[in-house]
């Protein structure tokens, strides 16, 4: 099995960028992301209380870090691009008597949601965007984390084997695109955990401050 193969067993696409589509597609089943928990990163933030004030978890999926920090007892917003992965994070909300909201939206876009956040969390949503739309993404992500926001993004680092799935990132790359504006505090070895491999995959926790 390819390392991001689905569980459906599609043939993912070529590594490379991700668009809204393959998304859809990929929530006909369980993507090999959708772990039915967070990630034990963004768990070990939430431990360490610096998940904080107004959250937003970009890429959501189906919801598990928005919930994470909704459990912790902070107002939380997901949002992505699927609406069946945000049907199924607005189900697992009202099951858990959680109150995290979400919303169907694009995150280059951001702004359009007319609200600020203290904290933004990314699993797995940086690494599939084109170089344009990092940009954009970054642009559109100013505009609603104030200065001292923090955010923190899990995604593949370039050890990663094989010629299909997410674009892998390096670190370089990381700190290059976050140089105007922002801070970035570190940059250090992380496990994306993925149904497929208990061993997860080699990636990187970015944890960044809006200057």
């Amino acid at each position: 099995m390819s390392i991001l193969e689905g569980s459906g067993g599609s043939q993912p696409p070529p590594l490379g960028p991700r668009h809204p589509v393959d998304f859809e597609r990929f929530y006909e089943s369980t993507p090999p992301w959708d772990i039915g928990r967070p990630q034990t990163a963004f768990v070990t933030l939430a431990d360490a209380g610096l998940l904080r004030g107004r959250v937003l978890d970009v890429g959501c999926g189906t919801g598990e870090h928005a919930l994470l920090a909704a459990a912790h007892g902070l107002e939380a917003l997901g949002v992505d691009t699927s609406a069946t992965a945000i049907e199924r994070a607005a189900a697992k909300a009202a099951e858990r008597c959680l109150t995290a909201r979400f919303e169907v939206r694009n995150v280059l876009d951001l702004a359009g949601l007319g609200q600020s956040f203290d904290t933004v969390l990314d699993c797995g949503l940086f690494h599939v965007l084109t170089d344009e739309d990092r940009a954009a993404f970054i642009r559109s992500l100013g505009g609603v984390v104030p200065a001292g926001g923090r955010y923190f993004m899990l995604c593949f680092n370039e050890t990663v084997p094989g010629d299909i799935g997410p674009r892998r990132v390096s670190e370089a790359e990381i700190r290059a695109s976050f140089a105007d504006g922002w801070r970035v505090d570190a940059v250090e070895p992380a496990t994306l955990e993925v149904t497929i491999f208990t061993e997860g995959i080699p990636s990187w926790l970015a944890s960044i401050t809006r200057s």
